[in-house]
């Protein structure tokens, strides 16, 4: 057992959501028997505001939400405590990449998401993440290595075709460290779960990393736990060993 358990943080697609969008019955009950033990349950995702809000209140948490991938905290009142921008010209040589390289892509403004599509003028919007849908490994590799060499983003995936970029030193566990700043708390006494690699640097930071039991292997590696997969309720299963 963690000495001194403090919070939980969940990552939602593929973790705390099973296949179909759902939260299942046990991970719903197992979250409200943590919060009566005075546990902080923190949704860290990489869906922004506008698409995690819902399950927050579904699950009546009363703390903080870490959102697209770190980019913004925000508090149980609906209050935006910090946001890291991705510059709008960076955001136009991908969106320019995208289009030369004909891949499906996706980006997140503080106002909208936008899918397949962007803006006339992209320097009207204000941007957090930009992501790519790759059909084939050697698409993704390339496009990773154009990003790397800017020196300037956060690149990572929250599927193994995908690519999710943030501004550079931006990603789940450096929204994880504010939050825990503003309980007062350290991140060792935080677990973490998460399946993807959106989760690595959250799940190497705290004090228990759980990586669910359909997360990708190198996820798998980087955790001190693994548990079952979404389908079968693996956030329940691990609060019920770790917590209850």
């Amino acid at each position: 057992m963690i000495q001194d358990l403090k919070l939980i943080a969940l990552d939602i697609d593929g973790t705390l959501l099973n296949d179909r969008g759902v939260i299942p019955e046990e991970n719903h009950q197992a979250i409200q028997l943590a919060k009566q033990k005075g546990i902080h349950v923190v949704l860290s995702t990489g869906r922004s505001i506008i698409t995690c809000r819902e399950y927050a209140k579904s699950l009546q948490l009363d703390s903080y939400l870490v959102t697209s991938n770190g980019a913004e905290v925000w508090d149980n009142k609906g209050n935006l405590l910090q946001q890291h921008i991705l510059t709008a010209s960076l955001v136009g040589q991908m969106y320019e990449m995208a289009q030369a390289y004909e891949t499906r892509f996706w980006a997140i403004s503080t106002d909208r998401i936008w899918s397949g599509e962007m803006p006339e003028d992209i320097f009207s919007r204000h941007w957090l993440k930009f992501g790519f849908e790759l059909d084939t490994m050697q698409k993704k590799e390339k496009i990773a290595s154009l990003l790397a060499d800017t020196g300037e983003l956060e690149i990572t995936s929250s599927t193994p075709m995908n690519l999710e970029i943030n501004t550079r030193g931006v990603h789940k566990a450096r929204g994880l460290q504010y939050v825990c700043e503003q309980l007062g708390i350290g991140m060792k006494q935080v677990i973490a779960m998460g399946d993807s690699l959106n989760d690595l640097e959250m799940i190497k930071a705290v004090g228990c990393g759980i990586a669910m039991g359909n997360a990708q292997e190198e996820l798998k590696r980087a955790a001190d736990w693994i548990t079952d997969t979404n389908e079968e309720a693996g956030v329940a299963n691990a609060i019920k060993h770790w917590v209850l």
